[in-house]
């Protein structure tokens, strides 16, 4: 049977009987004396009862020792009624073995608590000295042996307020009385333990290491504020509001307990079952320690204090203390699963706040400040997937909210992920409080979801913008392509065949006017014929440049393998026979005849090759046309030459089919363009 619930079941009956004991004797039946309930009630009952809920939750040792500390404070309170209630029990022969138990009692509840406190949080000492230093905090235990064994006479408990030096002892061995001064000061007295275990947790507290000082430092505190408290009470007894401090000190020692469960794990309860565990039985224990606040002042001043007054200051106290109790079940409950308004607050604005974002940057901003503020984080930072899959370290990729050192790593993350594509990261630094709770990590999921929908969205609408203003240039480049060969056209026209045409018409004038005085020569008529005859070469070769006539007769591949003999480098063609029987549709034929042209132009000017080739083959509904060379390779593609030149001009024309151009260089050496043409594109018509 586990170790805590054999505690459980003897600590528990033992410690309810003996405040059940205390309560009814002198709060009913001696309630018209001074009833004394203060002890047992403000000091014992909320140590108690932490020590009987820390058992249901830990089977740590310190756990034992806490509630094996509060149940032998009720224990000695009942003896001490007990023995007040019935003075005749001091005349029995018994009665110096009897007084052995409260002795005991007294001295378990101070060795206990005293290597709780020392020990704190989880009841093992760093230091060796330390270790050993525990170990003599038992001392007190022994004080009923020793007392029964070398004093003469009984000793009582100095909270009974009774003297035994009346009562003799007859078991005490004559030749031990020696050392009967030793044992009053070293062991009843309890100072020496109480100044060892004190050393100890200020050796602790204060020269620790830095996660043993942060660990026990509220503790250490809590117990100082104790320590004074109860030297004011023994040595000044009779000074105002001692007494409460002293019960405040007592009420504050669970509450600092509590607080070391929550932030480090004390009484060897871990971070997975805090929550849990914690939320199951806290609520008993705030109950305990409202109903200790808000009886306080009644028990204390009762008497002189009469019955009336009491009941209203305790009414009194009841309502304005109820506020102080919510709160701390509020705040217990944020400590354990994070402040559950706040987050759901957080999902419900999350909404409008992605909705407002007008771009990626502003819309990761958002996030990262609901996110952050939701889960009460440090920093949270938001990272966006690159087209590689990799995550963005850059700043255009990067939103950090307040801010986080470079290179710190996450406490907690979390994959924005939708259909399937992860988008990002949403990566997050300690909390400001404690730790994450399984349900803030159930939270961060849902909200990673739910933005990650925003996310894609925002991320498609700023690639359709991109791919508009790509659009529009291209639809501008090709404009002002048309203006250009346009432009062109009209200087040919001007500055070539016009002339010509104007030249033949003055040589037909003048053949007119030789033919009237009979000098015109066949010569001449021979040579406006040639004159005539060029022109018509002339027109035939622009005619050619818009629109070849080859293409239009014989198809793509001929069109191609027309300009071969004109080329300044080798240049073959490759194509099968299906290839070269086909008709595409005229846009197709027309845009890969002079993408073919534009590449291989390209390849004459830049490239310095000593041979190029041109492959057409048809695969799956696309014609697909690679262009290659053995040049001197493109290098790294200028943002410039993505815009402008040949291959802008390429790419216009292609995308306006729906298609795909791929640059990349040729092996061993050279260039590659590869294009990708689909056979139904819009608008195409057939041949």
């Amino acid at each position: 049977m586990d170790r805590r619930w054999v505690c459980l079941a003897t600590f528990g009956p033992i410690g309810v009987a003996s405040l059940v004991y205390v309560v009814v004797v002198r709060g009913f039946l001696d309630a018209d004396s001074d009833h004394g309930l203060a002890w047992p009630l403000l000091g014992a009952l909320p140590l108690f009862v932490f020590g009987m809920w820390l058992l249901t939750v830990s089977s740590s040792r310190v756990a034992v020792l806490i509630a094996l500390g509060a149940t032998s404070m009720l224990v000695g309170s009942a003896y001490e009624t007990l023995v007040l209630r019935t003075p005749d029990l001091l005349t029995e022969s018994w009665f110096p073995l009897f007084n052995t138990l409260g002795l005991t009692a007294d001295a378990l509840a101070t060795s206990s608590l005293l290597i709780v406190f020392a020990t704190f949080p989880d009841g093992v000492p760093e230091r060796r000295w330390e270790r050993v230093a525990v170990h003599f905090l038992w001392l007190p235990v022994l004080v009923g042996p020793l007392t029964l064994l070398t004093t003469p006479h009984v000793v009582m408990s100095p909270f009974l307020g009774i003297s035994g030096e009346a009562i003799p002892n007859p078991l005490a061995v004559p030749w031990l009385e020696w050392a009967a001064p030793l044992v009053q000061y070293l062991v009843l007295q309890a100072w020496a333990a109480v100044a060892l275990a004190l050393a100890v947790l200020v050796s602790r507290a204060a020269f620790g290491p830095p996660e043993v000082r942060a660990r026990t430092r509220v503790m250490a505190l809590t117990v100082a504020g104790a320590i004074v408290a109860f030297l004011l009470w023994t040595f000044a007894p009779g000074l105002w509001g001692v007494g409460l401090l002293v019960y405040a000190s007592m009420l504050a020692i669970p509450v600092a307990a509590i607080h070391g469960i929550l932030r480090y794990g004390a009484f060897d309860i871990g971070p997975g079952e805090r929550g849990a565990r914690v939320e199951r039985s806290s609520n008993l224990l705030i109950t305990v320690v409202y109903a200790a606040g808000v009886a306080t002042p009644a028990v204390l001043l009762t008497p002189p204090l009469q019955t009336v007054p009491a009941i209203l200051l305790t009414t009194l106290l009841a309502v304005v203390l109820l506020p102080v109790r919510t709160w701390m079940q509020r705040r217990l409950h944020r400590a354990l699963f994070g402040d559950r308004d706040r987050q759901f607050g957080m999902l419900s604005e999350l909404g409008s706040r992605l909705e407002q974002a007008g771009e990626p940057r502003e819309l990761l901003t958002r996030l990262a400040e609901a996110v952050r503020a939701g889960l009460d984080a440090t920093w949270v930072r938001i990272r966006l997937a690159a087209t590689d899959g990799a995550l963005a370290d850059a700043p255009a990729g990067v939103a950090a909210i307040p801010g986080e050192a470079a290179g710190t790593e996450p406490v907690e993350s979390v994959d924005l992920v939708h259909a399937d594509e992860t988008l990002g990261r949403i990566e997050l630094g300690p909390r400001r409080r404690g730790e994450y709770s399984d349900e803030e990590r159930t939270m961060l999921r849902t909200v990673a979801g739910q933005a990650a929908a925003s996310v894609a969205n925002l991320r498609l609408t700023a690639q359709l913008a991109e791919q508009l203003d790509e659009l529009t240039a291209s639809r501008e480049r090709l404009v002002a392509a048309q203006d250009d060969e346009r432009r062109r056209l009209e200087r040919d026209l001007h500055d070539g065949i016009q002339q010509d045409v104007v030249a033949q018409i003055a040589g037909l004038r003048l053949a007119r006017n030789r033919l009237e005085r009979g000098e015109l020569t066949a010569d001449e008529l021979a040579e406006l014929q040639d004159q005539a005859r060029e022109t018509l070469t002339d027109l035939r070769e622009l005619a050619r440049g818009i629109h070849p006539p080859v293409l239009s007769d014989n198809g793509l591949v001929a069109a191609v393998e027309s300009g071969v003999a004109r080329y300044p480098i080798p240049l073959t063609v490759d194509a099968d026979a299906a290839v070269r029987a086909e008709r595409y549709p005229d846009d197709v034929e027309t845009t890969a005849y002079y993408v073919v042209r534009e590449a291989l132009a390209n390849t004459a000017k830049h490239a310095h090759a000593s041979h190029a080739s041109v492959g057409l083959a048809r695969d799956d509904g696309h014609l697909r046309i690679s262009i290659s060379d053995d040049g001197c390779g493109i290098g790294d593609v200028s943002p410039a030459s993505a815009t402008s030149g040949g291959l802008a001009n390429i790419r216009d024309r292609v995308a306006a089919l729906r298609g795909t151009v791929q640059v990349a260089p040729a092996v061993p050496t050279g260039t590659t363009v590869v294009v990708d043409l689909p056979l139904s594109a819009p608008g195409a018509s057939g041949g």
